[in-house]
């Protein structure tokens, strides 16, 4: 196979900076290509955490202005990862967190912050800096989503273009005023262009642009389509369904590997399961939770929102008490959702407001099985995690959560391939049926055990997702065509 260069756009990169499975898909992904053949070069912003951690770096280009200062193009290694990143501090030199300022609400310059990336990724894709011209700019979320619109309306036939949902509930949606600040043309305000219901839409620019639209998970991408889980996307998606399609996410299992992961008491396997009680013994001791082994014992680790049915656990917290479970949580988010859990907390139920990536290892490590009762959930990876370290997962028959875990019904038990608990609807009480039925199993050591191993050998690795990827790349960029303009004003005009 001839090699092939992939341009990835994201606004954040784990380990550089992370606020959710964004940066881990695109911290994970360019290594995973590499077996495929695939070259991948990602272009990020230039926050202080992902200037600081760079390996030297060389400056390829310089822009007097890009929307409002000077900036540089660095190109640069770190953690394994070849980079672009854009040095410009009016627009990155932030402390803290990439979207959100100290009080909480977004930066009022998030609309030029963003489309810089864009604007720098077309640059790159168009060969303008340091020689470098890639077959592919696969663009993540709406922080990237003007990629595929400038290059349209640049006139550009190549690179093709990949535009990947991971959670279409942010959109990146900003005041009709600002097109042509951000560099688009008057013609582009249209409902076949980047308007979306009044202002310009950054991810709908992306959907309607890019060649090909991809999301994390098979069944996401069927409920993207209508309009209970569309998100307003709804009917653009339906019009561009012949070129969506659902892609799981994988981990790295480098990272998340029992076997050898440090932040553990006790390191374990498929064969040595009974050294997973040290770690389970240290989380509930880290929790100030009674120590009990023949609790079971169940972990959360998650952003605190409606999303992920919070507030559904706390409806049924009385459920899975009295039926003799524990409850440890880590995560933050709503200040309602914080305060029921500290409200919660005694000696079964104990939570802890805010992150730790080293805790977050060792709940999977300990826990007995991991709640995701989420409303909706393009992929998930925690739940992979989950599978990986024999933390069966309890989760709502939703999106990648129902591609990713195998229900242990009275079936899947007597065929011996369940890998955790489905519930369905979404609601407390089914959440509740759901514990129940876990902890009639874990009544069942040896099937209990029997559904860890089970977990425990699923492939949750990027191995498959890789290969699907470098497929659509490689079908991309021997069919490069002009865009169909045509067609995609047609497909548009059904999106509403």
């Amino acid at each position: 196979m001839a090699p092939l260069d992939v341009l990835a756009v994201a606004s954040e990169i784990f380990p550089l900076i992370k606020t959710g499975g964004l940066a881990d898909v695109a911290g994970a992904l360019p290594g995973a290509l590499a077996a495929e053949g695939v070259a991948v070069r990602s272009l990020v912003p230039g926050y202080p955490r992902v200037l600081d951690a760079l390996d030297g770096g060389v400056a390829v280009a310089s822009l007097n202005d890009l929307f409002g200062g000077a900036a540089h193009i660095v190109a640069a290694h770190a953690s394994g990862l070849d980079l672009f990143v854009i040095d410009a501090p009016h627009l990155y030199a932030r402390d803290g967190d990439p979207y959100r300022g100290p009080g909480g609400g977004d930066w009022a310059d998030n609309a030029f912050r963003f489309a810089a990336l864009s604007r720098v990724a077309v640059l790159l894709a168009q060969g303008l800096v340091d020689g470098y011209r890639p077959d592919v700019v696969h663009a993540h979320d709406w922080q990237a989503g003007l990629a595929p619109a400038y290059l349209h309306y640049a006139g550009a036939i190549e690179p093709a273009t990949v535009m990947t949902i991971h959670n279409l509930a942010f959109q990146g949606q900003f005041p009709a005023y600002l097109l042509s600040s951000v560099g688009l043309p008057e013609e582009a305000f249209s409902i076949q262009g980047v308007e979306y219901y009044g202002a310009v839409g950054y991810l709908k620019a992306g959907l309607q642009f890019a060649d090909r639209i991809t999301t994390v998970s098979p069944t996401y991408a069927a409920e993207i389509r209508t309009p209970a889980g569309g998100m307003g996307m709804d009917g653009l998606l339906r019009a561009r369904a012949d070129v969506l399609s659902g892609i799981l996410n994988g981990i790295d299992t480098t990272v998340w590997d029992p076997a050898t992961d440090r932040h553990l008491v006790a390191t374990f396997d498929a064969d040595r399961l009974a050294l997973r009680a040290a770690n389970k013994a240290a989380l509930q001791d880290r929790f100030g939770l009674r120590r009990d082994p023949g609790t079971l014992l169940f972990g959360v680790i998650s952003r605190l929102s409606a999303q992920k049915g919070i507030d559904l656990l706390l409806a049924a917290l009385p459920v899975l008490l009295d039926g003799g479970g524990q409850l440890v949580v880590l995560g933050s988010g709503d200040a309602s959702l914080e305060a029921g859990l500290r409200a919660a907390a005694g000696p079964d139920v104990n939570a802890h407001i805010g992150y730790d990536e080293s805790l977050a290892h060792l709940i999977q490590g300990g826990c007995d099985a991991l709640l995701m009762p989420s409303r909706f959930e393009p992929c998930g990876l925690t739940q992979l995690c989950a599978l990986r370290y024999g933390a069966l997962p309890v989760v709502a028959h939703v999106g990648g959560l129902c591609d990713t875990v195998i229900d242990a019904n009275e079936m899947a038990l007597a065929a011996g391939i369940g890998t955790g608990f489905h519930f369905a609807p979404v609601q407390a009480e089914m959440l509740a049926a759901a514990i129940l039925r876990a902890l009639a199993v874990w009544r069942q050591p040896d099937v209990w055990r029997g559904l860890q191993r089970n977990a425990m050998q699923t492939d949750v690795s990027w191995r498959r997702p890789a290969a699907q990827y470098a497929a659509l790349y490689r079908e991309l960029s021997r069919a490069t065509t002009p865009h169909t303009v045509i067609a995609r004003s047609e497909a548009t005009k059904q999106s509403r």
